[in-house]
């Protein structure tokens, strides 16, 4: 399942005009204000959600898990973002690394690249063996079953990029310095793999686009809208409904008749640059 664009999609995200661009960012607000509701009603049915974002790199996977998790409480919600396994995770059952990051109840985790390592990066870049590949392939969605008879809701979503807009946001973060940061040796390497990779992702689905856990592709060439349309779409996932708030009322302030203060000079202050 290679990753289909129109010729003129990868330039969408620069057509949008300051009316558009406003419109969409009032309804990604309003998104995220029914992320914070659907986030208590999680907490309140003592649910477990699990999200995994995948995809090429520059993908917009993480601009989206940034907006996801903007107004959310990060004691009920947190993003898992793992790096290169230490010498002994590597010799750990493959999911276990991954497993001991799953929610107890009341809480969502949004995995910023998964276990699906081993069938993208690790399987195209020669980092695991054929056997440890094909092993993979075979349990994983038993694992994934597994879960989600466990009682946790397991969502799946690939950010597709065109090669053209992938060549672009690669060039922008190359030349805009704070970007530079999320630009890796792997990614520039992964460019070169291009064909590998999509071989990879196909491959990738014919084994665990499964019943149970299906992936959900966001097209995410314009990044405005691949994040509404991907906030959107999970909130649609998990039926919700607002909770009554009980009305906070703020207690009178204690008073501080006989309690005298230590001298100003004795604390530091940060300067008042501005």
């Amino acid at each position: 399942m290679e990753d289909h664009h129109h010729p003129n999609e990868s330039h969408q995200s620069h057509e949008l005009s300051k009316e558009e661009k406003k419109s969409l960012e009032k309804e990604l607000e309003r998104l995220q204000l029914e992320l914070v509701k659907m986030l208590e009603w999680i907490k309140l049915k003592k649910l477990k959600v699990v999200i995994l974002f995948e995809g090429r790199d520059a993908a917009g996977k993480g601009g989206v898990i940034k907006r996801v998790m903007e107004y959310l409480n990060p004691r009920f919600c947190r993003v898992v973002a793992l790096g290169i396994p230490t010498e002994k995770e590597k010799t750990q059952w493959y999911f276990q690394r991954y497993s001991k990051h799953l929610p107890a109840a009341g809480e969502m985790v949004l995995f910023d690249r998964s276990w699906y390592n081993r069938a993208g990066v690790e399987h195209v870049m020669g980092f695991c063996t054929p056997d440890e590949y094909e092993e993979f392939l075979r349990s994983c969605p038993e694992f994934e079953r597994m879960i989600i008879r466990s009682g946790i809701i397991l969502v799946k979503y690939w950010f597709s990029v065109s090669d053209e807009e992938q060549e672009r946001r690669f060039q922008e973060r190359i030349h805009n310095f704070a970007k530079r940061w999320k630009i890796s040796p792997m990614d520039v390497l992964s460019r070169s793999k291009w064909l590998e990779y999509s071989k990879a992702k196909d491959t990738m689905f014919q084994y665990t686009d499964i019943k149970q856990a299906p992936w959900y592709v966001v097209k995410s060439d314009n990044k405005i809208k691949a994040r509404l349309n991907c906030i959107h779409h999970l909130l649609s996932l998990i039926p919700y409904h607002e909770i009554e708030q009980e009305e906070i009322q703020l207690p009178v302030k204690q008073s501080d008749v006989g309690y005298i203060r230590p001298p100003v000079t004795d604390q530091t202050f940060v300067p008042e640059v501005y």
